[in-house]
């Protein structure tokens, strides 16, 4: 699966062109990927639209047009993600009952292994690895931080 990690690296760095969190994400199903996505929490002003939320969206799509179960294909799918996912993302993945989760690097603040690990919490039988390319996303995410969010909210700290 890590062979994949270049086409959520490849969505991660189209989502820093953009001016978003440069999270990549891409869900492979019989070694053919079959949802990509990207953060689109800015562009959209939605807090929700996370790569994986956005992959999430294109399987149901996918089995929708297939004719097939979500629940089946779900079981199936591997999650290739650039940054650990957050809290909301990880619950998600884990109710899909995803095959695996692979990521770049850990996520500090909001990850859902990291800060809260909702796999032990709930017992997951979910697989998760972590560090795969995990320098190349977290150089994407200094590039980020060195600059503005355009969509941050104004500080109201006094001066």
């Amino acid at each position: 699966m890590e062979i994949f990690m270049e086409d959520a690296l490849a969505n991660a760095r189209q989502a820093l062109t953009n001016k978003e969190v440069p999270v990549g994400c891409v869900f492979v199903y019989q070694n053919e990927i079959i949802a990509k996505g990207a953060n689109l929490v800015n562009d959209t002003k939605n807090a929700t639209r996370h790569a994986e939320l956005i992959c999430i969206d294109q399987v149901l799509t996918y089995c929708r047009d297939k004719s097939l179960r979500f629940h089946d294909v779900f079981s199936k799918v591997s999650v290739v993600v650039t940054v650990e996912p957050c809290i909301m993302c990880a619950a998600a993945l884990n109710e899909l009952n995803v095959k695996e989760i692979l990521f770049g690097c850990r996520n500090d603040r909001f990850g859902g292994q990291t800060v809260l690990n909702v796999f032990e919490l709930i017992e997951s039988k979910v697989r998760v690895v972590g560090g795969v390319r995990e320098h190349e996303a977290m150089e994407l995410l200094k590039e980020f931080y060195k600059g503005e969010n355009p969509s941050a909210p104004v500080s109201k700290v006094r001066k």
